[in-house]
């Protein structure tokens, strides 16, 4: 080298020429590097140099990070935060969640004064909540007879408020670490799902509708989103605040615009609900096709929050109990009843018989949404019989007639005839070729 050398505890300062810039050269986990210490005064460099040192010594990531914090003065103490104050600085962040409903933002809310009311004291600092923290929390939460779904919902939520307000920690998020979610094999014992309806409960359902005996509120618009949510698939909220600007009788085609999604599909009208709304069009008093229900699901509380969804349902749920099934039922380790009928069990009854008649899965999707994991549900499993089917060719067996017994069949058909014309003649006699 042309320049200066000297050696230090770890590595070496140099010069690659004289009076040049300074070098520091060490070795990390075996391979040799070096770096400029952009100075040509040798005890700046040597000072330098030994600053890093601490850095080359260090065995973690994250040891590393610190020094080089520290080393280039980044490092800053960060402000307090007490978790009593904590949700309302969350709440004016500009980084903070920001969900489609004001029942999803109320549910933020609640989530972390469920985790600070689990603290016991509010007085904490935020910068103060570990990861031993969160997981007891969440075993906590394995306690309370909720869903999968639900726990890791509510650790979501804490993830993301946690990490807005990172700036009042210094510690990454407590609620990052996989191990404190659920995992859905936990649940895989239980077979209480969503059911769809069968051809004859839907039959039922619409009997039950126009009996007179049988007694719901609006229940000429209880019929028209019942045949709406048959016909077309759609979820409950996009039958109910169907308006007729949407609707085309002439043409018989419906538009919807998802509300979940924000999709918008185009679906054929059914002669059968083609009926149903030509018959809705006599009581027309705004846009909404069932303005009654409308009205009723639109209502919400003080706070802005929907409490119209709930009223709705509850009078869906009473037409289901008419024809004899029980829309909730009890599970295990549940707190609440899980639902396996309810008006989403229109849309699983509409991909399931869209799936055994052989519909295409791309048209199925066209009309429930693309992103419908129901119609995945169905176009996976393609029917009873097609099983059967599959099971016969397997085995040998065959349910029913076999060729032979149907050939014999015909040729009886034939037999019987009193005039054969020429081409039965020659059906015959290929039936009866050896």
């Amino acid at each position: 080298m042309a320049g200066n050398v000297i050696k230090l505890e770890i590595g070496t300062v140099y010069q690659k020429e004289a009076n040049g810039t300074y070098y520091f050269r060490y070795q990390l986990n075996g391979q040799r590097k070096a770096v400029s210490l952009k100075t040509g005064n040798q005890k700046e460099a040597v000072a330098q140099a030994e600053a890093l040192i601490p850095v080359v010594k260090a065995t973690t990531t994250e040891i590393i990070s610190a020094h080089v914090k520290y080393a280039r003065g980044l490092e800053v103490r960060k402000k307090a935060l007490r978790l009593s104050d904590a949700w309302n600085v969350y709440a004016q962040h500009p980084e903070r969640a920001t969900p489609a409903t004001v029942s999803e933002k109320l549910s933020y809310e609640a989530t972390f004064k469920e985790f600070v009311r689990f603290v016991g004291n509010d007085a904490v600092e935020i910068s103060k909540v570990t990861p031993e923290m969160a997981d007891q929390f969440a075993q906590h939460m394995r306690t309370q007879g909720i869903s999968v779904d639900t726990h890791n919902r509510k650790l979501r939520r804490l993830r993301k408020i946690f990490a807005v307000l990172q700036e009042y920690r210094e510690a990454g998020n407590p609620f990052v670490a996989k191990a404190l979610c659920r995992k859905e094999r936990e649940e895989q014992e239980q077979n209480v799902r969503r059911l769809s309806f069968s051809r004859e409960q839907e039959t039922l359902l619409l009997k039950a509708l126009d009996d007179d005996k049988r007694k719901v509120m609006n229940k000429p618009e209880v019929k028209v989103i019942y045949y709406l949510g048959m016909f077309t698939g759609q979820r409950l909220k996009d039958c109910v605040l169907l308006q007729w600007d949407k609707v085309d009788l002439t043409r018989k085609r419906i538009w919807v615009k998802q509300f979940k999604t924000g999709k918008e599909v185009t679906i054929p009208i059914a002669s059968q609900l083609a009926e149903v709304l030509t018959g809705a069009k006599t009581w027309q008093t705004d846009n909404y096709v069932c303005p009654h229900l409308a009205k009723r699901y639109k209502q919400v509380d003080k706070n802005g929050k929907n409490t119209g969804i709930n009223i709705v349902n509850i009078d869906v749920l009473r037409v289901i109990r008419w024809i004899g099934l029980e829309p909730s039922v009890d599970v295990e380790g549940r707190n609440k009843k899980v639902t396996v009928y309810g008006f989403h069990s229109l849309r699983h009854s509409f991909a399931s018989h869209c799936a055994e008649a052989g519909v295409p899965k791309a048209v199925v999707l066209s009309i429930l949404g693309t992103d419908s994991d129901i119609v995945d549900k169905y176009y996976t499993h393609i029917g009873e019989e097609a099983q059967e089917k599959a099971i016969q060719a397997l085995t040998g067996t065959f349910v029913g007639k076999s060729p032979q017994e149907r050939i014999n069949e015909a040729l009886a058909l034939i037999d019987g005839a009193s005039k054969k014309s020429h081409l039965i003649l020659q059906i015959e006699k290929v039936l009866r070729a050896d």
